[in-house]
């Protein structure tokens, strides 16, 4: 909503502040120059204590807008019925060409000196903040792989990426040492294969030699051989 001028339409003309308790807050006066002259200006309030101006005081070229940042220091108590009687009052009057706000003075919005002042009343109102984001909430069912929650402004939730990405490293570390141990378990088999089948080929060979020196007879060392080869292959059973 904007105020029927001739200088300079004010946006908005209901300052409203989100307000919250123990911290500042800003609200932005829009002020456009209808003419093709410069429009000094300067702004007043009811209570300077309160409300920082920036620019208080300025030029608006012509047909040109400038923003002016009103800010209210923050509260300690709140109102009880959250109203707000502050005032604002903008003050504009034709300006000479070539001026700059550095050059603009009390004088010049002096009507007993004979100075057309136009005046723009502003009221200030407070509304209630912004809602917080909802909190993220984690799944209860047991298994279920965590997600990345996103927030209102779009962004990720650092933490559900984080614990998705411990997660995700456990199987991985157990995959490697499971890997580790199944060849080193193949590589021994493999070696008690081959001295299997060696102790197998010496032990056809002692079978031939017994046969032609006793005439049948089992010699003790066949014997061991058997059981030798007996505790190996117990041995290859049990580590595979």
């Amino acid at each position: 909503m904007s105020t029927s001028s001739e200088l300079l339409t004010v946006e908005p003309l209901d300052l409203q502040f989100p307000f919250e308790l123990k911290k500042q807050i800003s609200c932005s006066l829009y002020l456009t120059n209808k003419t093709d002259n410069n429009v000094a200006f300067k702004v007043k309030t009811t209570n300077p204590k309160k409300y920082c101006v920036r620019p208080n005081t300025g030029v608006v070229l012509p047909r040109s807008t400038c923003e002016v940042l009103v800010t209210m220091q923050a509260q300690k108590e709140a109102p009880s019925d959250m109203q707000c009687k502050d005032k604002f009052l903008l003050q504009g009057v034709i300006a000479s060409p070539g001026v700059t706000a550095k050059e603009v003075t009390p004088e010049m919005f002096s009507k007993e000196a004979g100075h057309l002042v136009e005046e723009t009343k502003l009221k200030v109102t407070y509304v209630a903040p912004p809602r917080p984001p909802s909190p993220v909430h984690e799944g209860s069912e047991e298994g279920s792989s965590p997600r990345a929650s996103v927030s209102d402004n779009g962004h990720g939730s650092e933490f559900s990426f984080q614990r998705f990405s411990v997660d995700k490293g456990e199987p991985q570390e157990n995959t490697s040492e499971a890997r580790a141990l199944i060849t080193k378990l193949t590589e021994e088999k493999q070696s008690a294969m081959q001295l299997n089948n060696r102790l197998q080929r010496e032990l056809d060979q002692l079978r031939r030699e017994s046969k032609k020196s006793q005439g049948g007879g089992i010699p003790f060392m066949y014997v061991l051989l058997v059981g030798l080869i007996g505790l190996i292959l117990g041995y290859i059973m049990k580590r595979t």
